[in-house]
């Protein structure tokens, strides 16, 4: 999450297999909800958006990228434990380069000591029906 007031600028990675795609699970306390977001993070100052899509990947889950295209930039502005967020992201389309990445169900991974997500595949329908969140909504129109 951001500091308060300031923007914050993410990369986020768009990995399709057929009908699922891959997310982390994340939680708001305050709204007591389940969302999913695709995989990425912040962008280091002076750091290629692409590069830092690679970096985020292997520093999260240890998985290299390949087929890597930029689709879009997304503004999000949302409630995230009772705070205002704000982000600039951009969002590119790719692949695993690793096979092995395609048949797991899900994956435990550490941003920090204390912060464990879970990531896992997820098939498009579920967002689309609403049964589970996606965000940012946005998001949707690049499926």
């Amino acid at each position: 999450m951001n500091k308060p007031g300031e923007i914050r600028v993410l990369v986020l990675g768009l990995i399709r297999d057929g009908e699922r795609i891959f997310v982390s699970e994340g939680y708001d306390p305050v709204k007591q909800s389940t969302f999913y977001r695709a995989l990425g993070g912040g962008v280091d100052f002076g750091e290629p958006s692409s590069l830092a899509l690679e970096r985020e990947f292997q520093e999260e889950i240890q998985a290299d990228l390949t087929n890597i295209r930029y689709l879009g930039c997304i503004e999000n502005l949302f409630i995230f434990n009772g705070r205002q967020g704000h982000e600039i992201i951009q969002l590119y389309q790719c692949d695993f380069a690793d096979p092995k990445f395609y048949q797991l169900d899900s994956l435990t991974f550490s941003e920090s000591e204390t912060h464990k997500h879970r990531a896992l595949w997820i098939n498009i329908e579920r967002f689309q029906s609403g049964e589970l969140r996606l965000v940012p909504e946005e998001f949707f129109n690049y499926l």
